[in-house]
Order: structure tokens, then C-alpha cells, then sequence
């Protein structure tokens, strides 16, 4: 649950996280600067982790360009990216209960794919 107010030029956002104790909810305000409100549109992603961390790169690739870069790169501990992946799934489910499923492009044969893996 969350509410947005809008404030010269950015965005606060007010999230409810779980605290310590059971049921227990914290407020946290975060805010969202312009730059980043405007998102960064990517069309393959490129996973990595270690022991102690994931690294997600962001990379979107043009029709007919012979190179490409990372446009974003974000690094979470495993227990986050775990939540992470709850929240998308979650949301997954959400979208496709209200726009319907959606389709994997393409025919799918491993190590074969382009795009988010």
C-alpha cells in the first residue's frame, strides 16, 4: 500500500514496509527525482551473481546496431532479490488477471533466447 504526493518537479512516495515485529508496519518516504521518473526502457537484461550479491545490467538493443551498452546496473543482496522476485511475480499475476496472458515471443529453446533470460 502507498500513497504519491507530487512536489516541485519530484515525486514522494510514501511505501509501508514490515518492521520488526510481527504486523508491524513502518513508514518510509522516498522520493523520485525527475531523471529517474522518466525510467530506462530496456529489451535484454544480463544476470549475474556471486555469494554475496546479484548484479542485474540493463541493456536495450536496437534493430540493425552492431553494439549496445549497459544502461542501467543494479546490484541487491540475495534476500532482497528474492522479495523482488515475489513482488514481480505478484504483479505478474496481477497484469494478466486484468490484460491477459502474456506470450513469450518467439519459439523458446535454451541458451537460444534473446532478450530478458
Amino acid at each position: 500500500m502507498f500513497g504519491a504526493t507530487r512536489t516541485r518537479g519530484s515525486e514522494r512516495l510514501a511505501y509501508y514496509v514490515g518492521g520488526t515485529l510481527p504486523g508491524e508496519k513502518k513508514q518510509i518516504n522516498i522520493e523520485l527525482r525527475d531523471e529517474e521518473a522518466e525510467g530506462i526502457y530496456a529489451n535484454f537484461a544480463v544476470l549475474t551473481h556471486s555469494p554475496a550479491e546479484f548484479v542485474m545490467d540493463f541493456i536495450r538493443i536496437l534493430p540493425g546496431a552492431k553494439k549496445s551498452r549497459v544502461h542501467a546496473r543494479i546490484v541487491m543482496a540475495p534476500p532482497n532479490v528474492k522479495a523482488f522476485l515475489k513482488a514481480l511475480e505478484d504483479n505478474v499475476k496481477k497484469y494478466e488477471s486484468r490484460h491477459g496472458e502474456i506470450k513469450a515471443v518467439g519459439k523458446q529453446e535454451p541458451g537460444k533466447q534473446i532478450g530478458f533470460q
